[in-house]
């Protein structure tokens, strides 16, 4: 597929299915991550693959947090549920150095491009990714969960899959109502 074309076409779909991207195919959306930009070098994302169990220890980590937060039942439920849209999550980690030139903030963009570049990679592949985020990113739970310090971050919840259906069009926008000029 076209460069081009997949980023002006990039669509999510909600529900994937199995297979989830493995081998090479894995490792090129690893990898197109890794290409994301990073002032200094300081390489500041983390990956925690979830797959098979580890899908349900995802699950559990979510449920943990939600129960802490004395959530119902019904949000519960969704918790637990959500790792289990696709066959594969990673989860996306700015992991923060301290330097005077690079605050957090640069860094927590640079692996929200990450995840950007490896949700490409993913339908250039053949593969679907949707990017998710919600409250329990910020828990301290799941922070805990994931070894998180400092001004560690999580960015994003990637799922990734094989899509059931080919995308909706994506709409057309007015630029107009986008782009101004100085």
């Amino acid at each position: 597929m076209d460069a081009l074309e997949l980023l002006l076409n990039r669509r999510s779909i909600a529900k994937l299915s199995a297979p989830a991207p493995e081998g090479k195919a894995l490792e090129n959306i690893i990898r197109a991550g890794l290409r994301a930009p990073d002032h200094a070098g300081l390489t500041p994302w983390r990956f925690v693959i979830s797959q098979g169990s580890g899908l349900n220890k995802l699950s559990d980590i979510l449920v943990k947090a939600a129960v802490e937060d004395k959530s119902d039942d019904t949000v519960i439920e969704k918790v637990k549920n959500a790792p289990f849209r696709a066959p594969m999550v990673i989860t996306v980690i700015a992991k923060v150095t301290e330097h005077e030139k690079v605050p957090a903030f640069e860094q927590h963009l640079s692996a929200g491009c990450a995840v950007q570049a490896m949700q490409m990679a993913a339908v250039a592949q053949g593969f679907q990714a949707f990017w998710r985020s919600g409250k329990w990113m910020f828990h301290p739970t799941v922070h805990k969960a994931f070894g998180l310090e400092g001004e560690d971050e999580i960015v994003g919840f990637l799922y990734l899959g094989t899509p059931g259906c080919t995308p909706m069009k994506v709409p057309e926008r007015d630029l107009s109502k986008f782009v101004e000029y100085l």
